[in-house]
């Protein structure tokens, strides 16, 4: 009866543990001298990623970034 409860129940359940997404904006990367080569081996170093939050900026993961990432507000 009360099954049309469980998606916005779990939605907010989501957003309380995860946060709200954010995008990635920009990124700083080691170009192994051949910066606008598109096919050149780049290892990122750090992440910006910009939401409803603001913009946070992280290390990269591995030398990777993501394009989404989960953040809560600042002092949470």
């Amino acid at each position: 009866m009360f099954f049309w409860l469980a998606l916005p129940l779990t939605a907010y359940a989501a957003y309380v543990a995860y946060g709200l997404p954010h995008m990635i904006w920009s990124y700083d990367f080691h170009d192994n001298g051949d910066r606008y080569n598109p096919l050149a081996q780049r290892i990122y170093i750090d992440c910006t990623f910009w939401g409803p939050y603001g913009r946070f900026t992280i290390p990269a993961d591995a030398g990777r970034c993501g394009w989404v990432e989960f953040f809560k507000p600042t002092g949470q």
